[in-house]
């Protein structure tokens, strides 16, 4: 009875969702068309405050979520086993990804939006330093300015750091337990301000479109967003279908009987758009379902809605390189190259919930200043791809979970035969 009633629920606040971001998109549509000055200046007023606020929200998700997984790391034997085993396979499916994203890239590379009048030229300005100068810019010289500057790879590097070093403070003392409770609370605080900005979201649809569709009016093609999209779509279905399967049937696994057992959790996952809202799930079901130790998935598991990340590395590369060629930027072997790895890096340090890589992706060029007005073309149409984004998350990370419990139950069976 009351999975009916989670069930039904969870239908009815799809359906409400879709409804009011359809209506955004129409109301958006014509408030474009009607073009009148007063309610443009409200649009291109709404427009910035959500961008202001996406900028906001993301680097502190990205920071707390880094430390948060790292600090929780156990020193005993077992959990070092089980972390090694969920690092590589984690790093392994995602630098995939993004190398699907960039094959797809590569051969079918979308054409540039024309849009007039509204982005500053910046290709002299970016390409007036080398990526070895980016490289050195990562590093930080001090605590405060990555997070001033938005430069979401220092902030990447800082978490890192102090989360890594939380996990080797004396188990002895209790300010290790002090900082975990610190960070895990801070997490909550900040995903509590991610969902209330997704309730408002439809506003900020209606913003970005109502700007597009004014753009649209006055001239801009729009004919490379098909490609793009597509693109994105077909990347993510192709490590959906093709890559984790692989990955399963080398380790002895049947994908389709894994994944009838995770089907409540990918369900969900698609409906919700948060690995972290589906991680109660996923859980249950990779232990009920799937037979997997406890030890395992209880470990596993929320240490891969963080930074498991398949369809993000995927969006990232993509949205990120195609926005960098549309400003001007020459995207060659060495910039493919290099995002592939970015991308799986900042995949990594993406938050579980709702367009955590929308706030990420948009992060990530602004800390390089390039234009990110087509975020807000790509925002209504988000929802769609967040959707197949979050069910690949969740089909990756059941996916992790269930090839490291098979190999730590291999590792316990050679022990026990010593």
């Amino acid at each position: 009875m009351d999975k009916k009633i989670l069930a039904a629920g969870m239908q009815k606040g799809f359906v409400g969702v879709v409804v009011a971001y359809f209506l955004a998109i129409a109301l958006g549509i014509l408030a474009g068309i009607w073009e009148n000055h007063y309610l443009m200046i409200v649009v291109q007023f709404i427009s910035t405050v959500f961008i202001r606020l996406f900028k906001f929200l993301s680097i502190p998700i990205i920071c707390v979520s880094i430390i948060s997984s790292l600090s929780t790391l156990s020193q005993n034997n077992e959990s070092a086993k089980i972390f090694r085993h969920t690092i590589f396979y984690t790093l392994s499916t995602t630098i995939l990804a993004a190398c699907v994203a960039a094959s797809l890239y590569v051969l079918f590379t979308p054409a540039n939006v024309a849009v007039t009048g509204t982005a500053p030229d910046i290709s002299n300005k970016l390409g007036s330093h080398s990526y070895l100068d980016y490289v050195e810019s990562i590093v930080p010289d001090n605590f405060i300015t990555p997070f001033q500057t938005a430069n979401v790879l220092s902030v990447l590097l800082i978490a890192a750091a102090v989360g890594i070093a939380i996990a080797k403070m004396p188990r002895e003392s209790k300010n290790q337990d002090l900082m975990i409770t610190f960070f895990k609370a801070s997490q909550d605080v900040l995903f509590t301000l991610v969902n209330w900005l997704i309730v408002v979201l439809p506003i900020g649809i209606f913003a970005f479109v109502a700007s597009l569709a004014q753009e649209v009016s006055h001239g801009v093609s729009l004919g490379g967003l098909g490609t793009y999209f597509a693109l994105v779509i077909s990347a993510i279905l192709i490590q959906m279908f093709i890559v984790i399967p692989a990955f399963l049937m080398f380790k002895g696994f049947n994908p389709i009987k894994v994944a009838k057992g995770m089907l409540p959790a990918l369900a969900l996952a698609f409906f919700s758009k948060s690995s972290a809202a589906t991680l109660p799930v996923t859980m249950r079901c990779a232990q009920q379902n799937l037979g997997e130790k406890p030890q395992v998935a209880q470990f596993v598991l929320p240490m891969c809605t963080t930074i498991n990340m398949n369809g993000c590395a995927a969006f990232i590369f993509l949205t990120v390189v195609y926005l960098m060629q549309n400003a001007g930027l020459d995207i060659h072997p060495g910039v493919i190259v290099a995002w592939i790895f970015i991308a799986t890096l900042a995949a990594i340090g993406n938050a579980g919930v709702p367009m955590g890589c929308f706030f990420l992706s948009a992060s990530l060029l602004a800390s390089m200043n390039v234009p990110i007005l087509l975020m807000g073309v790509i925002l209504p149409f988000y929802a769609v791809v967040d959707m197949i984004e979050t069910s690949l998350n969740v089909w990756s990370d059941s996916s992790v979970s269930a090839m490291v419990d098979k190999d730590m139950k291999e590792l316990d069976a050679v022990m026990a035969a010593k």
